[in-house]
């Protein structure tokens, strides 16, 4: 018997999403499959369905799901029926970075979650019609109210469990988070500048004040983003379009520069900018995905003698499994007010969740499928 279930299915790149109908087909050894109560919408989303990062189409995104297992594979050992789940991004389990608690950097990374199929090349999903769509975006494809979800992307959580709160943190949260903690390992005391005060960066900007950082700047183009920051944790703010925005950084942290420094955005001439605002042996790390191939100039000789580094940062460097729960429990205790930064959405609203999300009116979208 077909499974059918309703998804957003994108037809074509820079084309609006589509509420349908579509087919399941059945689940592989190492796949669960979940009802998904909510799904966080991400700027990778968007960058996908815009074409500034890769997507084939017609395509089913989402990656930031939340729900309850429904069914699982054989070779799922861990996660039963009836389990509440937060899902993340994929990966194989066994290169180098996966074994050794980095499997944000897998070998397979960009093709088991930019893939368009099972890492075993077959279709997950297809249309009413029956024609093939892309699926297993970053392992689960949740922009769906029935997922088949990888098994290394699920995370398993308490029954009690807020679900629509809690997923966003399977990518852009833990993004920010990680960023601060894992990339650049912020020291309480230091000087931080946060460049773009988006979902990831407001994140970076909270976990800035959990490490104890004493200088956390928000750079962004929006005043009610900077006004946001102020209330969780930014010591500084300043428009992003502010000529003399170097300066009044470096002077905001002291000696001659920041020590470290986050790059939310993936546009060149901001991460330019992250680097020259670092004073000697600062350290700047780019989350912020832009179309691949594109590139910023560094002044090589300042590079040299003030010993700046430059790094990327995917996914935080987090393992799903341990920072997930660690975000959980600094919610409950007051230090992650990750509830400032959601607004909820109707399935049925989806169109009015990425419209406000990209005018910036909404920080962190999350739409329930319930």
């Amino acid at each position: 018997m077909t499974t059918t279930t309703e998804a957003l299915v994108l037809h074509e790149i820079n084309g609006p999403l589509s509420l349908e109908t579509i087919e399941l087909t059945p689940l592989q050894p190492d796949e669960a499959l979940v009802q998904i109560h909510a799904t966080g919408i991400c700027h990778t989303d968007l960058s996908c369905m815009n074409g500034t990062l890769p997507s084939a189409v017609p395509h089913v995104l989402g990656h930031e799901g939340a729900g309850t297992v429904l069914s699982t594979g054989q070779s799922i050992k861990n996660i039963h029926k009836g389990d509440k789940v937060l899902l993340s991004y994929t990966f194989c389990t066994q290169c180098q970075e996966c074994t050794s608690d980095h499997p944000a950097y897998c070998q397979d990374w960009a093709t088991l979650n930019f893939g368009q199929r099972r890492p075993n090349g077959t279709i997950s999903l297809r249309t009413s019609a029956g024609s093939d769509l892309h699926g297993s975006f970053f392992g689960q494809s949740s922009f769906s109210r029935l997922a088949i979800v990888n098994r290394s992307s699920l995370v398993k959580v308490a029954h009690d469990a807020p679900l629509a709160l809690l997923a966003p943190l399977g990518c852009g949260i833990q993004t920010g988070v990680g960023a601060i903690l894992n990339t650049l390992n912020v020291q309480q005391g230091s000087s931080v500048v946060v460049f773009g005060a988006g979902a990831v960066g407001m994140s970076a900007i909270m976990a800035a004040k959990m490490r104890g950082a004493s200088v956390i700047v928000a750079v962004d183009l929006l005043d009610n983003r900077l006004e946001l920051a102020t209330k969780l944790g930014a010591t500084h703010t300043f428009l992003g379009s502010d000529p003399e925005l170097i300066s009044r950084v470096q002077s905001a942290c002291g000696r001659n520069g920041a020590q470290y420094s986050v790059d939310c955005t993936g546009v060149p001439a901001v991460v330019e900018t992250a680097i020259a605002c670092l004073g000697t042996r600062g350290v700047a790390a780019t989350v912020g995905a832009p179309t691949p191939g594109k590139k910023a100039a560094i002044d090589i000789f300042a590079q040299l003698v003030m010993g700046k580094t430059y790094v990327g940062c995917c996914e935080g460097d987090s393992v799903p499994s341990k920072m997930i729960p660690y975000l959980m429990d600094q919610y409950a205790q007051g230090n992650f007010p990750l509830d400032e930064m959601i607004t909820y959405y109707p399935i049925r609203e989806y169109e009015k969740a990425i419209h406000e999300t990209k005018d910036g009116k909404t920080l962190k979208a999350v739409l329930l499928w319930d």
